[in-house]
């Protein structure tokens, strides 16, 4: 059990075990008004699988180079994502990310209709024989945090003035595409005057996002996008804690009540490793103006968009064509 009080950050903390759920709803608003950040604790998953969790990440990413990039991402966004793969802040970055990933979303088998959906399919996993308990792991911790993030959903909806259910409709988090993502940051120092970054500044895309995150520093956050110079914090890991942002579908749902916030990552010499629980809700759900967020002297400021294709191009943007892993391997033979 976390004590909400004993926390030392200036962002606001979510008590899921709290029995006063206006309190929950009161904190998270106003730290969705504030910064777009907080923590959520109690949220039910046990320290011990944790510690498991982030066990298992940390042998998949100390593979040799050669085995990870036989698991290399598909166009579903499913499996490794090399260092340098991504790139978030094209401005400001010389090039992509020092940090490689590892995407896991929701198991579809390919004969499934389904399966032809964005997003959706069979996951890629390393051989049992030699990670023999990493799917099992990933696969039960997918299932918990969904379930984490499908409770933040409905204080989420509360603060928003709708029916604690809203999101929990099937065109919403009914069928969700969530996806886990496992991360390894190189032992570099990143340096925002000459462009290099652990992660570069980007919000994220989706309804809200759950962070898993070592002992290890690096997050910061600007509540102020806008702001010239932006003003960068620090977002210190938390034991127990999960660090939960909204995302850009929220900001775009709740007509900018709501707030994505700016955030990177700045390595600082020492490995880190973090895992990110991205929800977002169905392909087919179309993402507009919610009622209670609108109104004759404050309308609807962005169109309406299904969640799929939104995703969709907001991937696509950030990540390499998937050509230049071919033409490299070619290069080598």
């Amino acid at each position: 059990m976390v004590n909400a009080d004993s926390l030392t950050s200036s962002l606001n903390c979510v008590d899921l075990s709290n029995p006063d759920i206006n309190q929950s709803v009161n904190s998270l608003k106003q730290a969705c008004l504030d910064s777009g950040f907080f923590y959520v604790v109690n949220h039910g998953i046990s320290q011990e699988f944790m510690d498991e969790v982030f066990a298992e990440s940390k042998k998949f990413f100390s593979l040799p180079h050669k085995e990870k990039m036989k698991l290399l991402r598909n166009e579903k966004h499913r499996g490794y994502t090399p260092v340098l793969d991504e790139l978030l802040d094209p401005e400001n970055q010389v090039h992509g990310d020092y940090k490689e990933g590892y995407y896991i979303g929701v198991e579809v088998a390919e004969d499934d209709p389904k399966s032809h959906k964005p997003f959706y399919g069979p996951n890629r996993w390393p051989s049992s024989g030699i990670l023999p308990k990493w799917r099992e792991t990933m696969e039960k911790y997918h299932e918990q945090a969904l379930e984490v993030g499908k409770k933040v959903a409905r204080i989420i909806a509360l603060a928003l003035g709708l029916d604690a259910n809203f999101f929990d409709q099937p065109k919403m988090l009914g069928e969700p595409i969530a996806i886990l993502r496992l991360l390894h940051y190189e032992g570099r120092i990143s340096d925002p005057t000459k462009g290099l970054f652990g992660a570069g500044a980007h919000t994220d895309y989706g309804l809200i996002t759950l962070l898993a995150t070592d002992e290890i520093s690096g997050l910061q956050i600007c509540k102020d996008r806008d702001a010239k110079p932006q003003k960068w914090e620090d977002v210190p890991p938390m034991k127990g804690a999960f660090i939960v942002n909204i995302g850009d579908m929220l900001e775009r749902w709740s007509n900018c009540v709501f707030k994505s916030t700016l955030h990177r990552v700045l390595g600082n010499g020492k490995e880190r490793y973090s895992i990110p629980f991205f929800l977002e809700p169905s392909h087919e759900c179309l993402v507009e103006c919610l009622p209670t967020c609108k109104s004759a002297t404050n309308p609807a400021k962005f169109p309406p968009i299904l969640c799929q294709d939104y995703l969709s191009q907001r991937y696509n943007d950030t990540h390499a064509n998937l050509t230049i892993y071919k033409k490299q391997k070619n290069l080598q033979y």
